[in-house]
């Protein structure tokens, strides 16, 4: 008569033999798994890249990003060392990469990642964007204009669009202009629309998103007001020649950021422009996610599987881990999509480095082909008075990164992790209790007015991290435009990989682009 003992023993031999079997199996469908979404990967087209053909077109390399390189006294790169940086981006050889002579200390930001690969998503070379306006065109001159009016009115609280008269006269001009690619309103440009994208929601409530405002549960023990540490009023850099100079040759900035001692909500372009100076990459993101994971469970999307479980709740799947995890996810697959173009397709001038031609120009110190938007334009009158120069002032210091313009970086990961969250939390929920800053910025007041949906907070969001970077004087509108795009496409792809590897009985993530359609995926 066997014992216990012995029973209990070959039950655990019995199950430790079904254990090295499933094994088998478990190893071989996780390897098809990979294999399967590799192979759906493969089956997309290549697009054909576009280019605007001012790197061919011009000799001197004005229309391009070389910033950190030498540069003679009119800001004009070093010839032999911009054909050594195309040469190791051609080659793609990490000893060529560092043959590159600079003018400075500043080193280039990172061009290797435009070789990278990625094992979830789509490769990183997969995707293609529009051409980036022309160095001469109407739409190049009306972005500056744009960036010109942003830089004179970083100081004027968003609660005060209405009436402030520069912020009018902004959107008067740029109702003007010939090409200009902003919202309108029958045809002109309000101080409503002023310096937003035109998404659904975005231009509801106030400027900046909820996500923004409210208090940050960091965990279960520790809640975060979003008060930051801002720059102070007027602290504008790079406003005379020399300092213009000196940072193109990457040399260290001639001033320093000058930060108020008194902790802020965000209430004006400075503010913002703070905010995505020192953040992390994916912060406003991470913020909003941990902010959505506290609300009611009717904020999640109605596809999650366990909505209306009656005997489970999700967790590592469809719950708090896993939708952490895919936003630094999305950051990075957004990025890696943005690297690819700046470096290899397009390298477009900064708007700093495009404005120190257009000083150039107009004091009669060299000649441009610059689209007479620009050259006749009331802002840059304005901001000649304001300073003495028509370079672009700009939020910080140092001015732009050291990698080329277009796409912007923040827009490509605001895109992709927008792009996510929308995917698994409720665009149509209504946002509880919804605040707007005081006009100076120490404290939040009852907004009052139409309901603010999930959806329209995060486009709102997404905007404001990427239009941030514009009204620092960094990026370009058209920048921020094929940016979002791109990182909701290379967001949409990362979805793709995931959306069939879950055992759960789920329909699919369904979202809203920016363009307004719907999705499932």
């Amino acid at each position: 008569m066997e014992t216990n003992k012995q029973n209990t023993a070959k039950a655990e031999q019995a199950s430790y033999s079904y254990t090295l079997s499933n094994a088998d199996t478990r190893r071989e469908q996780a390897y098809q798994a990979r294999v399967e979404a590799a192979k759906f990967q493969r089956k997309q087209p290549y697009p054909k890249q576009a280019f605007n053909g001012d790197e061919q077109r011009y000799a001197d390399k004005i229309g391009n990003f070389s910033k950190a390189l030498p540069h003679n006294e009119h800001g004009i790169v070093d010839p032999s060392a911009y054909q050594t940086y195309m040469h190791a981006l051609s080659t793609g050889q990490p000893e060529d990469f560092e043959s590159i002579p600079l003018g400075g200390n500043a080193k280039l930001a990172n061009p290797q990642a435009s070789y990278g690969y990625d094992l979830v998503g789509a490769d990183c070379h997969h995707f293609a964007i529009s051409a980036p306006p022309a160095f001469d065109s109407a739409q190049m001159a009306g972005e500056l204009v744009e960036l010109y009016w942003r830089a004179l009115t970083r100081d004027v609280p968003f609660a005060e669009y209405d009436s402030n008269s520069q912020v009018v006269a902004a959107a008067k001009e740029m109702t003007a202009l010939t090409d200009y690619r902003g919202p309108k309103t029958q045809g002109s440009v309000t101080p409503k629309e002023l310096f937003r994208a035109g998404f659904a929601g975005e231009q509801t409530g106030p400027f900046l998103s909820q996500f923004m405002y409210a208090d940050i549960p960091y965990g279960g023990a520790l809640t975060m007001p979003q008060k930051y540490r801002v720059y102070t009023s007027g602290s504008d850099h790079m406003t005379t020649y020399e300092a213009w100079l000196a940072v193109q040759n990457g040399e260290q900035p001639q001033s320093s950021r000058k930060v108020d001692p008194t902790p802020r909500y965000l209430r004006t372009g400075r503010d913002l422009a703070s905010l995505v100076h020192s953040d992390f990459c994916y912060q406003a993101f991470f913020t909003a996610a941990l902010i959505l994971l506290r609300l009611p469970r009717e904020a999640l999307d109605r596809a999650n599987p366990y909505l209306n479980s009656s005997s489970q709740s999700g967790f590592v799947t469809f719950g708090e881990p896993h939708i952490l995890e895919l936003v630094p996810a999305a950051c990075k697959v957004g990025l890696a999509s943005a690297w690819y173009q700046k470096f290899q397709v397009h390298r477009r001038i900064r708007p700093e480095a495009y404005a120190g031609y257009v000083h150039l120009h107009k004091t009669g110190q060299a000649s441009y082909p610059f689209h007479e938007d620009l050259l006749q334009s009331r802002a840059s009158v304005e901001v000649f008075k304001k300073f003495g120069t028509y370079l672009l002032p700009q939020a910080f210091p140092e001015g732009s990164p050291t990698h080329p313009s277009y796409p912007g970086g923040h827009s490509c990961l605001a895109g992709a992790c927008t792009t996510v969250l929308k995917a698994y939390f409720n665009e149509s929920y209504e946002l509880p209790s919804p605040v707007q800053p005081s006009k100076d910025g120490l404290s939040l007041e009852p907004y009052e007015g139409p309901a603010l949906t999930i959806g329209g907070e995060l486009n709102k969001l997404a905007s404001n991290v990427a239009y941030g970077r514009d009204t620092a004087g960094v990026h370009w509108r058209s920048d921020e435009v094929e940016g979002l795009k791109l990182g909701e496409a290379a967001a949409i792809r990362l979805l793709q990989d995931y959306s069939g590897q879950f055992n759960e009985s789920f329909s699919g993530f369904t979202l809203t682009k920016f363009d307004g359609t719907t999705v499932t995926i």
